[in-house]
Formats: structure tokens, C-alpha cells, sequence
């Protein structure tokens, strides 16, 4: 059964100071211990800055958008960090991979993944990779990949579209949208984040919610097919 494997690089990471980076692990953990309870996943943190998520292929974009939206949310917590490259934080997060594939080993106890799923998403992520670089030049920060080329092609245009808008949201517009992936009402979101139900409207609207809802409704169908 072809499983799909979730790599991610936090954006700027060492921009952070050393209490704001363990403040952020904190929240990533409580954040996937959460994540557990609605999907089934395997998920871990690498060195702080780095995370590996296997899952089902259908699932795998609504998540992965939920780990993004996560991270941009909690931007303004860290707003008054003193180095400049903070601001590819607020913007990007986190790059993420999707790779699509069989795993000839995988063992939640030992921490083992092995296989072409990781691999892909793996690569991918390396080729973007900006560590201790002085300037961080990012074009995309979502990105897909399988043995399926035409898959391939079709979703690094949908991929593309997705990660222009999520990365135009603000922290405040991307927990409107960290929400909305999770199917809530604009009248529950409203309630969790004690603002106006046209407050959340006007957000989500000016992300561009109804464009990312059918690109992952898309998503989720085409992987339904495989």
C-alpha cells in the first residue's frame, strides 16, 4: 500500500532566539499530539526544525497545510526577534514536501522510514535547502512528487497556486484558514478566536478560501483514484 511521507524545514529557524525556538517545539508538539487524535499519522521533530509525517496519500495536502498555517499563525509571537531574516518566517513557516510511495520499512517504535516515498520528499526539500546561508532566496515552499509524471505535472501547478495565497496570509488570516481546513463553521471560528463572524468572513475571503478549498477538494479526489 503506497503511503505518502510529509518532509518539512522551518523557514529561518536560527533566526529565532534559543527560548523562542524551545517555546516553538513546545506548541509543534502539542500541535501534533492533537493532529493524532483526528488522522492517522505518524509524526515527529527533527532537531527542532525539521519533521517527518507519514500518512495516507489523501490526506496528505489538507495536512500539510495545516502544519503551514500553524506555524504562520504563531508568527506574530515572535515578531520582536532581532534578526532580520525573521521576516521569511512570517511569510513562509515551513517548506514542505509531499512524497507519494511504497516504504519498505516503516517502525513507529524504532523511528524507522525507509522507502521511495521519503525519498522523494526528501529530495525535494534538499534542493531548496538555505542553512546558514546569508541571503534565503525562496520561490516555492510546497512542493509534490510521485512515480506518476503526469500526477507530477498536474499537481506542481495546483501546488504552485496553493503556496502563493497561503504564503500572502497574514498570521491572523492563516488561523482563520488553519480552522477552516478543519472544517469548522465561520461561527465556531468566531467563538475560538472571540472576534466577529464577519471578521472571519472578510479574512478568509481575502485569502482566497474558496480557491483553496476546491484545490485540496481536487486533491483529495484524484488521490482517491490511485
Amino acid at each position: 500500500m503506497k503511503k505518502a511521507v510529509i518532509s518539512g524545514d522551518i523557514v529561518a529557524y536560527t533566526s529565532l532566539s534559543t527560548k523562542e525556538r524551545a517555546a516553538l517545539e513546545k506548541k509543534l508538539t502539542d500541535f501534533f499530539q492533537n493532529l493524532q487524535k483526528t488522522y492517522d499519522i505518524y509524526i515527529r521533530l527533527i532537531k527542532g526544525d525539521y519533521l517527518e509525517c507519514v500518512l495516507a496519500p489523501k490526506d496528505a495536502l489538507r495536512v500539510a497545510l495545516l502544519i503551514k498555517t500553524f506555524i504562520k499563525s504563531l508568527a506574530l509571537d515572535f515578531q520582536k526577534a532581532k534578526d532580520k531574516r525573521i521576516k521569511y518566517f512570517s511569510t513562509y513557516g515551513i517548506r514542505l514536501a509531499i512524497g507519494i510511495g511504497d516504504l519498505t520499512r516503516f517502525d513507529k517504535e524504532k523511528g524507522i522510514i525507509d522507502g521511495e516515498a521519503i525519498y522523494y520528499s526528501g529530495r525535494l526539500l534538499n534542493e531548496q535547502h538555505t542553512y546558514n546561508k546569508q541571503k534565503i532566496h525562496i520561490k516555492q515552499s510546497l512542493f509534490f512528487m510521485s512515480a506518476n509524471a503526469e500526477l507530477n505535472d498536474n499537481f506542481d501547478t495546483l501546488f504552485s497556486l496553493i503556496d502563493t495565497l497561503i504564503n500572502k496570509a497574514s498570521a491572523k488570516q492563516s488561523k482563520v484558514i488553519f480552522y477552516k481546513l478543519q472544517e469548522k463553521t465561520e461561527s465556531e471560528i468566531a467563538k475560538i478566536l472571540s472576534v466577529s463572524r464577519s471578521v472571519v468572513n472578510r479574512q478568509s475571503k481575502s485569502v482566497g478560501w474558496h480557491a483553496l478549498k476546491k484545490a485540496v477538494n481536487y486533491y483529495e479526489k484524484m488521490m482517491q483514484k490511485q
